[in-house]
C-alpha cells in the first residue's frame, strides 16, 4: 500500500516522463511537491524497489516501470472529458448524416491518430446475424460499375468494378442470379453459396461467366474481410521509443500481420488498457482498446501507442468514439 505522497510521487513521474519523454529527476519534484531533495530521493527509492519505477543508464532520474504505469492507470488515473476543440472535431465527422457509421468509425480513428500521434486500429465486421438483402450494380460508364451489397440490417458495402468486354444485360442477369439464389443468406456464408450454388450454373445466363463470377465473389471476399483497418502507422515514427531500425521494422511487419492483428479483437465492452507485456501484439507499446456493437455491426477499435502513452486523453477520446457510434446508429435508425 502507498502512501499519499508515494502516490504523488508516481502519478507526477508517470505525468512528466509521458510529456518530455526524460527521466525525472528529484529537483524538479521538490518544486512540485515543496519538499527536500532527501526526502524524494528516499521515496523513489522505495518505488524503486517497489518495481514500480527504473533507473536509467543515461540519468539519475526514473522512469515509470510497466508495474508503475499499471498501479497508475489502475488507481491514479483520472480521466476527464475530452477538451472542447477535441469534441467539436468528432462531433462534425458524427452528426454528418450523409456518412456511413463505418465511414464515421475510420474517420473518427484517424482524426484521433492525429490529435495523439499513435496508431488507430479498427477491427470491424457486420454482425453474425446480418443476411444479405441486396446485390445491385450502377453503372459508371461502359466498363466501370459501383457493386452495392445491402443487408438486412442496413448496413451497406459498395465498391467499384471492372468489366471489360461484358455487356450490361450480362450483368444484370448475374445480378438477378445472385439474388434469387443467395438473398437472405447469412453474410458469412455468402461466399460459400456463391461457390457452391451460383458457380455450377452461371455459365448458362452468362458468356464471360467467370470474370464475372469471380468479380462478384471477390466483393463478396473484401465484404466479409474487410475488418481491419491501421490508421497512422507511421506515428511509431514519431516516438523516441522506436528510434532504431530493427524496433521499427519489428513493429511495421506487426502491424501488416492481419493475423496477430486480429488477436486484438476483444468482447469487453469496457475501455481495457493492455501495456507492454499484457497485450498480444508487441512488449514494447501499449494499447488501449474497447468493443462497439450496433444493430447492423460490431467490433474492436484501439490505439496503440507507446508505453509512455497519455493514457487519461486516450481512454477518454475511446470512450467518447465509442458513444457516438453507438448513438449514431441508434438515432439513423429512428
Amino acid at each position: 500500500m502507498l502512501t499519499k505522497r508515494q502516490k504523488e510521487i508516481l502519478k507526477l513521474i508517470v505525468l512528466n516522463y509521458i510529456q518530455l519523454a526524460k527521466p525525472v529527476g528529484s529537483k524538479l519534484l521538490c518544486k512540485k511537491l515543496n519538499c527536500s531533495s532527501a526526502t524524494i530521493r528516499s521515496e523513489m527509492a522505495t518505488l524503486e524497489e517497489l518495481n514500480l519505477l527504473e533507473k536509467t543508464h543515461t540519468s539519475s532520474g526514473r522512469v515509470p516501470s510497466e508495474k508503475g504505469y499499471r498501479y497508475y492507470v489502475d488507481y491514479l488515473m483520472n480521466p476527464k472529458e475530452i477538451n472542447g476543440e477535441d469534441m467539436l472535431k468528432l462531433q462534425i465527422i458524427f452528426k454528418n448524416n450523409e456518412l456511413e457509421l463505418s465511414d464515421c468509425l475510420n474517420q473518427s480513428l484517424k482524426l484521433i491518430s492525429e490529435m495523439t500521434s499513435y496508431t488507430s486500429i479498427v477491427l470491424g465486421k457486420t454482425s453474425h446475424d446480418n443476411h444479405l438483402k441486396e446485390v445491385n450494380v450502377v453503372p459508371l460508364d461502359s466498363s466501370e460499375m459501383i457493386a452495392i451489397v445491402i443487408t438486412d440490417k442496413g448496413h451497406v458495402e459498395h465498391k467499384k468494378v471492372s468489366f471489360k468486354n461484358v455487356s450490361m444485360e450480362e450483368i444484370k442477369r448475374a445480378v438477378t442470379l445472385i439474388n434469387d439464389l443467395i438473398v437472405g443468406t447469412p453474410i458469412d456464408e455468402v461466399s460459400s453459396k456463391l461457390e457452391f450454388e451460383v458457380k455450377p450454373i452461371i455459365d448458362r445466363y452468362v458468356k464471360e461467366h467467370e470474370l464475372v463470377y469471380n468479380t462478384f465473389y471477390q466483393v463478396f471476399q473484401d465484404f466479409s474481410n474487410k475488418n481491419i483497418n491501421v490508421v497512422g502507422r507511421n506515428n511509431i515514427l514519431k516516438q523516441p521509443e522506436f528510434n532504431s531500425v530493427d524496433k521499427i521494422k519489428n513493429i511495421f511487419g506487426k502491424l501488416d500481420d492481419a493475423a496477430l492483428l486480429n488477436n486484438i479483437e476483444t468482447d469487453n465492452n469496457d475501455i481495457k488498457v493492455y501495456i507492454g507485456k499484457e497485450n498480444k501484439l508487441d512488449e514494447d507499446v501499449t494499447i488501449v482498446q474497447t468493443k462497439y456493437r450496433t444493430p447492423s455491426q460490431e467490433g474492436t477499435i484501439a490505439i496503440v501507442g507507446p508505453k509512455r502513452m497519455d493514457y487519461e486523453r486516450v481512454v477518454s477520446l475511446l470512450e467518447f468514439i465509442k458513444q457516438n457510434i453507438e448513438d449514431k446508429e441508434d438515432d439513423h435508425g429512428e
